[in-house]
């Protein structure tokens, strides 16, 4: 017995080794390549960079085609972002607290569960002559694109979360005169913050990351550019610039460090929020 519990305490140890490994090893890659030459990437693509190489991080930061590209990548994320917080929980609050006892909100829940299942490969090419024919082939539409896109699923979390928000807060306040409104402002929001942080950094790393849709919505002109699409043109048919793509990578992650360095605050802070005095 005791045999059997070291066994798997070591598969257990191993399997969590070879996790960090499988997270720390592309990390790792990504940054000593970004301080390499192309030449010092061709001889060890492991080795420590030595000496340090900064000529990339010098001609991406004075690049006008970079600060270009972020500038539409933030614009995009913060639409997207902005619509995820005023439109999907109401959505959703409306959806939840009228579903058990309308046959129509159930349809509408049950619709938007199906587009979660539906590949991105068979919406794609409806999805460029709309956008096409309505003129919107540019970061605006992109980001209107992008919160529609998310609907289903953020809906179907914030419904699965409001679930467990006990109802009897709600039915106090409105005995207290809140309206509907008041009350999903004063009460149900404020309970959402878990969740809302959680949907909020998923969105955000999708948009943030999102090499697809700008592709073939935004690869008209370069001062429509993302970062990933930035990030695509080191590459030709025929080699790829090493240390400029990872260069882009490691300038292009601190965004998101800080964003969800924030959003962990909120998740933890909106634990207690709005909690109920004892």
């Amino acid at each position: 017995m005791v045999c059997k519990r070291k066994q798997n305490n070591i598969l257990t140890y191993l399997i969590l080794i070879l996790g960090v490994l499988l997270i720390i090893l592309p990390l790792y890659v990504t940054l000593v390549t970004s301080f390499k030459s192309n030449e010092q990437s061709a001889q060890s693509f492991f080795s420590l960079p030595i000496p340090l190489y900064l000529e990339s991080f010098k001609e991406i930061l004075s690049s006008e085609k970079y600060y270009r590209a972020l500038m539409n990548t933030a614009y995009i994320t913060a639409i997207v972002l902005a619509g995820n917080v005023v439109v999907m929980p109401a959505m959703s609050y409306a959806v939840a607290r009228r579903m058990p006892h309308s046959r129509w909100y159930r349809y509408v829940y049950f619709f938007l569960l199906l587009g979660i299942f539906i590949p991105f490969q068979v919406k794609m090419m409806p999805l460029v002559k709309m956008l096409s024919s309505l003129g919107m082939m540019n970061p605006t539409g992109l980001a209107i694109l992008c919160i529609s896109s998310s609907t289903c699923e953020s809906v179907f979390l914030f419904v699965g979360y409001m679930g467990a928000i006990p109802i009897d807060m709600e039915e106090a306040a409105q005995i207290d005169g809140a309206s509907t409104f008041l009350t999903y402002r004063a009460i149900v929001f404020p309970l959402l913050k878990p969740m809302l942080a959680t949907v909020l950094i998923k969105q955000g790393l999708w948009i943030w990351n999102d090499f697809m849709l700008p592709l073939i919505t935004l690869n008209r002109s370069w001062e429509s550019w993302t970062l990933t699409l930035f990030q695509y043109n080191f590459q030709t048919e025929y080699s790829i610039n090493y240390s400029l793509t990872f260069a882009t990578f490691v300038v292009s992650m601190f965004p998101l460090i800080v964003f969800y360095c924030f959003m962990q605050k909120m998740i933890i802070g909106g634990l207690t929020t709005g909690a109920v005095k004892s």
